[in-house]
């Protein structure tokens, strides 16, 4: 088994103010995976430290309490974290040398099992490493 780590560093999570607004200002991929949506963007490497750099998303529309907004934030990460693999592996292989920004947008009004938000993470992954091709 080849040894991966799984970790998630600053560099991977998304924190420029310039490159969200990017992401946001439309023309982006952007699809739904129900209780997930992911919007996605390919930058230069110039723009970016990471391959992929994720952001994630919880409404206070759907969540009044941060503690249930906090619960879906790690669920999402985690999920992401365990299985950003998918797309790493994806991204290595591609013959141009782009990076990838990513957001997580939570859809629902209920928190749903980590073992479903992990499913629907894989799915999403799955498409955006097809779409790359």
């Amino acid at each position: 088994m080849e040894d991966r780590r799984y970790t998630l560093s600053k560099a991977e999570r998304l924190c420029s103010k310039k490159l969200i607004e990017r992401l946001f200002a439309g023309g982006n991929h952007s699809f739904p995976a129900f209780p997930l949506r992911v919007v996605y963007m390919w930058i230069t490497p110039e723009e970016g430290t990471a391959d992929a750099s994720i952001l994630v998303s919880v409404p206070k529309k759907r969540f009044k309490h941060a503690v249930k907004r906090n619960l879906v934030k790690r669920q999402v990460r985690e999920a992401y974290r365990r299985n950003k693999y998918i797309l790493l592996d994806a991204l290595q292989t591609s013959t141009d040398r782009r990076r990838l920004v990513l957001a997580f947008i939570w859809l629902d009004n209920q928190v749903r099992p980590a073992s479903e938000v992990e499913h629907k993470v894989k799915k999403l992954l799955y498409h955006i490493a097809e779409d790359m091709k």
